[in-house]
């Protein structure tokens, strides 16, 4: 994800571009220390996301944030400021979310993870990567007029019910329109089949117990959900739970 930052003190922006250096998947691509140059910048580099200073001189941050969204394509973005009482008018702008300075490493990641409305670039650049490294990470989800991507590493299995297929991750269900097949043929190893409705994330499967009617059930490290595994798909789940 490129994130833009923008801030008209430079100890503030140097502070978040060290701590987006300690987190994968986030790139700095450029710095800005006012509401003007920030929106100069965004035409020319494009962000997928806007760290922003409320406060600054000449356009304020809710300023350059309501021009940021009459663009085609509007980057998300996440208010810093040192005053809470901005909290309200800030959400009301469409922020994704609200950092309080001096911002925190955990907070920064929770609001660039929680950043999940995403636009046609981000999209294009990740059907980019998938057909150059054949090494997918999200999961694309649409949600109301917005899609969302959902991290792999979040998910713990695909179920599908007629048209539709579940997926169940960290922070609870999303529905998509994806095909379990689709799926399994994308994800490859990094998914197991358990039941014809079903699939797994392998590094999230904990082990097999024995349901009330003798079934066999798959069990997840972190979640207390059980899936039924067939018959047909049982070998191969026992195989691979010898080998890990």
């Amino acid at each position: 994800m490129r994130v833009l930052i923008v801030d008209d003190e430079l100890p503030a922006r140097t502070r978040l571009r060290e701590l987006m250096n300690r987190l994968a998947d986030y790139e700095c691509c450029g710095e800005a220390g006012t509401g003007a140059e920030a929106l100069r910048l965004a035409e020319k580099l494009n962000p997928d996301l806007v760290l922003l200073d409320i406060q600054m001189p000449g356009l304020s941050g809710l300023e350059t944030a309501s021009q940021l969204a009459e663009r085609e394509q509007p980057p998300a973005v996440i208010f810093t400021t040192a005053h809470s009482d901005y909290a309200l008018e800030a959400f009301d702008t469409h922020a994704i979310a609200y950092l309080l300075k001096p911002v925190r490493l955990e907070r920064l990641e929770q609001a660039l993870a929680d950043a999940g409305r995403i636009n046609r670039a981000q999209l294009n650049r990740l059907a980019t990567e998938q057909a150059t490294d054949g090494n997918r990470g999200h999961i694309r989800a649409r949600i109301g007029q917005h899609l969302d991507l959902i991290p792999l590493a979040d998910v713990f299995y695909f179920q599908a019910d007629q048209k539709y297929v579940t997926v169940r991750h960290r922070h609870g269900e999303t529905l998509i329109e994806e095909a379990l097949k689709t799926l399994e043929q994308e994800l490859g190893p990094r998914v197991m089949r358990i039941h014809r409705n079903a699939l797994a994330v392998a590094v999230h499967i904990a082990g097999l117990e024995k349901a009330g009617d003798g079934s066999a059930v798959l069990v997840f490290h972190e979640i207390p959900d059980r899936l039924e595994v067939s018959r047909r798909h049982l070998p191969a789940v026992r195989q691979f739970l010898k080998e890990v």
